[in-house]
């Protein structure tokens, strides 16, 4: 066996040696975004399927922004396919000189092709690397582009990236604007359903960026709309995002220049919260991984503030200045930055590189910042106060981290709390489950692999970290144990290199309990340890909700609809049905078998797909106000499935 082995693969490598032209692939057109999807879109997930539609609105607000449209509608229809309409001047429809096709084609067939490299058509813009409705139309089952322009109606339709036929003038118009109607193609995407929260969330955003912009979601399928319009732009965002809180001084701080061709805009203001919540925005693309823009609002804060508080003698001389760190708490801002020339990280834009926006944005932020606070000096004294408290928490914390880290040495034989873990040592391999309770820890140590499986039992719920500062965190035993067991540390110490498992798994029963230590334990990684989460390496544990006996035969169903599919088949078959309810029915042979078996289980990756919309949600289920919670539960309560009564 291995000199046959041998033989192919020195045969193999002989092949491998004559390299020659025909090795080399020309992938033409839009063939090369269908061959790799993901290098335009980032995945081919519920984040790459939205990521279409931004896409196309994108060049929709880029209309607005020039000042040529008010209003854009975008509809989800019931057979899965999406529409983006505004009233901008309609793409070009005369043939471009070089290729000798309308504008409007070569736009959606050619890649780096589009009306913003040169700053002409557009002085500002989001989409600047020219892929974007070119790559919608690439990974689209068919769509169709409808331009009015001119006082002509004009319609063209393309399937799979390709004409069917001709831009055609199809009638009369009395309007301007253009609709892109498309179907993503279910040979690229694993899912198809747009998510009309996940969509809003995004309108939202933007609808506050550009003041004055009327913008539709409509969802024929269920039934809903939703208009944004906000004319107080930033500040309205400030406010919308602090509803659910208490701020610290009547109305948000708003600040405004333009320097080097540079707009900067930024709106904040403090609240009663432990948490800090900034979003910047760089052309209206928000830049999750931050930037230069974030890096110079930051620096600006701290200087101003601490200049303005030794002034008015809220700290003395003695007083050490406060750090970036400690005015971080309650913090509530919105930073938008418009440039000629935007420099991102790749075509998913999330961070922003231009070198001299950092110096822009900490000039004017400061100076308006020092003007505010001298016309408002009342402004100063709440923020300053929270920043001590913040820092005297920080010191708290350090020791109760140092204390954490001393233990996460594992020194010897000692284990944090119950900590069942693994023989292999390489994290890649190992996984970790976080359960609910001795009783299902029992059966998951007793079913697990033991060679790269851990178990860690929960004794009840872990602490609401929505709630409490980082000293307090740290105090509950529960959340040491995790942190302890994780060995990657926490605030300042955190370091993903040193995280010992690549898969954390939640897994909690299926009850009302098992939900709400779930989203306890979700609220903890997405404060206070969000790498995790952006890294992939978080997932939920989905155990059957049912065991259906028919003989000897063994069924497990994980939703209602599985449910019923099966009993209809087995219609004519005796059948006995176990509901179950907690992880502990189950014996460790069936655990292993339904939810821990890498080749049979069901996990879900917890993704951030909306940074935003996850802070609200977190805020309104996690926060101290009851009313937000009541009406998300009211919007929501027939969504519900599963409930345990």
């Amino acid at each position: 066996m291995k000199k046959g082995s041998d033989v192919m693969m020195r045969a193999t490598i002989a092949e491998a040696k004559q390299y020659t032209a025909n090795d080399i692939q020309i992938l033409e057109g839009l063939e090369a975004v269908r061959r790799r999807p993901s290098m335009y879109i980032g995945d081919t997930g519920m984040r790459g399927l939205h990521h279409l539609v931004y896409e196309v609105v994108d060049n929709a607000i880029d209309e607005a922004m020039a000042g040529y449209c008010d209003r854009v509608v975008v509809t989800l229809y019931a057979d899965g396919s999406v529409s983006v309409e505004d009233n901008g001047r309609g793409i070009p429809v005369d043939m471009h000189p070089k290729v000798n096709k309308p504008a409007a084609e070569v736009v959606l067939t050619t890649l780096h092709a589009g009306g913003k490299f040169d700053n002409k058509a557009y002085q500002v813009s989001g989409g600047l690397h020219g892929v974007g409705v070119s790559v919608v139309n690439a990974l689209s089952l068919w769509l169709e582009l409808t331009v009015w322009r001119d006082g002509i109606e004009w319609h063209q339709r393309y399937s799979r990236g390709v004409p069917e036929s001709e831009l055609k003038a199809v009638g009369k118009a009395e309007r301007t604007g253009t609709k892109v109607h498309f179907m993503p193609d279910d040979a690229i995407f694993e899912e198809r359903d747009f998510s009309f929260d996940v969509l809003s969330a995004r309108l939202r955003e933007i609808a506050f960026l550009v003041p004055g912009i009327t913008i539709e979601l409509k969802d024929l399928k269920s039934n809903k709309s939703m208009t944004f319009k906000y004319e107080g732009g930033v500040v309205s965002f400030v406010k919308y995002l602090n509803r659910d809180k208490m701020p610290l001084f009547a109305e948000p701080i708003y600040i405004t220049g333009e320097k080097d061709k540079v707009l900067v805009e930024v709106a904040l203001q403090y609240n009663d919260s432990f948490q800090e919540r900034v979003f910047a925005f760089a052309n209206l693309i928000h830049t999750v991984e931050g930037g230069t823009h974030v890096i110079g609002f930051r620096t600006a804060l701290t200087r101003a503030i601490n200049e303005m508080a030794r002034r008015q003698k809220l700290l003395k001389d003695k007083d050490p200045n406060l750090s970036g760190d400690d005015l971080k708490e309650g913090l509530t801002a919105i930073i938008s930055v418009k440039l000629r020339e935007p420099q991102f990280e790749g075509q998913t834009k999330t961070r922003l590189g231009n070198s001299d926006v950092r110096g822009i944005v900490d000039s004017i932020v400061y100076d308006g910042l020092m003007a505010t606070l001298e016309e408002k000096p009342d402004y100063l004294r709440p923020i300053v106060e929270k920043a001590i408290k913040a820092r005297q928490a920080r010191d708290a914390a350090k020791k109760a981290r140092e204390l954490v880290r001393r233990k996460s040495a594992f020194g010897g034989l000692d284990l944090p709390g119950k900590l069942a873990d693994c023989s292999s040592k390489d994290p890649e391999e190992c996984e970790i489950y976080i359960v609910e309770g001795d009783s299902a820890g029992g059966s998951a140590k007793q079913g697990r692999n033991r060679t790269f499986q851990a178990i860690l039992p929960l004794r009840g719920k872990i602490l609401n970290v929505e709630k409490a500062r980082l000293d307090k965190v740290l105090s509950n035993a529960e959340i040491r144990t995790i942190i302890q067991a994780l060995g990657c540390g926490i605030g300042e110490d955190f370091d993903i290199s040193k995280l010992r498992y690549h898969r954390v798994i939640i897994m909690t029963d299926a009850d009302v309990d098992g939900a709400h230590i779930r989203t306890l334990l979700l609220a903890f990684f997405y404060r206070f340890m969000p790498r995790i989460i952006e890294e992939g390496h978080l997932y939920i544990a989905q155990p059957p909700l049912y065991r259906v006996q028919v003989g000897k035969k063994e069924y497990y169903c994980y939703s209602d609809k599985e449910l019923r599919n099966l009993m209809e088949r087995l219609s004519d078959k005796k059948t006995t049905v176990q509901r179950y309810k907690g992880l502990g029915e189950m014996n460790p042979e069936q655990l292993w078998k339904t939810t821990m078996d890498p080749n049979e289980r069901i996990l879900k990756r917890v993704d951030i797909e909306d940074a935003l919309a996850a802070d609200e949600y977190f805020t309104i289920l996690m926060g101290d106000k009851v009313e937000p919670r009541r009406e998300f539960i009211e919007t929501h309560a027939n969504e519900v499935r599963n409930l345990d009564i």
